[in-house]
């Protein structure tokens, strides 16, 4: 059952979240968690989530835009080190605000999860203002969401809605703005690998690797159908879709549902 679970939500996060360049590993870890510790959940999910990010770089890599990479992608490796650093070694600084049940769900509401929440509801309620659309972000502020980015990404694995939200304000194009991010994102996949192998001695990976290929086949055939609808879409629509998934995800952080 967990087969055919794990691999029907990664194959449809992986089309859904081609166009935004977030949502895979916001969605998915909850799904490894019906089977799995968290530690384990968090850590297969990150290898999802970098195998697809290479199969999307080899679809994009062409329109990546090298000097938004620099700034953006190279100050999220440190931070994001450092975030999964925390994630590993200081568990308990992640403080459990509330706990109760939705529907039957056991929803718990961390602090560290709270506050990315309520800044990512911020944006998504912002992009609604046309004042606030219309902006763009000067290029030399784009080390400062980078920094962030990857430091949540390593902590939470929430880095990809903090990234989109810098990145779609930068004025790329709508291939450039995809491409860019997905390669930032292996930036920040590799890192916190690193750190999650480095210190989780029970991962098991020969054991799960059924569970990790299903799931991994899955997310590359969401993203080639994600792909074939590129040219189909507006950077407006794009936005649309950006808005809404950080709007739903955000609110699903605050109440502790992911």
């Amino acid at each position: 059952m967990e087969y055919l679970i794990i691999g029907a939500v990664s194959l449809f996060t992986s089309v859904l979240t081609f166009f935004s360049g977030f949502g895979v590993g916001t969605i998915l870890t909850p799904v490894f968690v019906l089977f799995f510790p968290i530690e384990i959940a968090i850590a297969m999910t990150a290898i999802v989530h970098f195998l697809n990010n290479l199969f999307k770089f080899g679809l994009t890599y062409k329109n990546i835009d090298k000097s938004v990479l620099l700034k953006f992608g190279l100050p999220a490796i440190p931070f994001a080190l450092l975030g999964a650093w925390l994630l590993v070694s200081i568990s308990t600084e992640n403080t459990l605000l509330s706990s109760f049940t939705i529907l039957g769900f056991e929803c718990n509401v961390y602090l560290i999860q709270l506050i990315v929440g309520l800044l990512m509801l911020f944006f998504a309620i912002a992009e609604v203002f046309p004042s606030f659309k219309k902006d763009t972000i000067k290029h030399k502020h784009l080390m400062i969401g980078g920094s962030i980015s990857g430091f949540f990404g390593g902590l939470t694995g929430h880095q990809g809605a903090l990234r989109t939200m810098f990145l779609i304000k930068s004025g790329l194009s709508k291939e450039a703005f995809i491409a860019t991010g997905i390669v930032i994102a292996c930036f920040v996949d590799v890192s916190r690998l690193a750190v999650y192998f480095g210190k989780v001695q029970n991962i098991n990976v020969q054991e799960n690797i059924g569970i990790i290929s299903v799931a991994t086949i899955c997310a590359f055939v969401g993203a080639y159908f994600g792909k074939m609808l590129l040219k189909k879409i507006t950077i407006n629509t794009i936005q649309y879709i950006v808005s809404a998934l950080i709007a739903v995800i955000s609110i699903l952080l605050i109440f502790g549902i992911v």
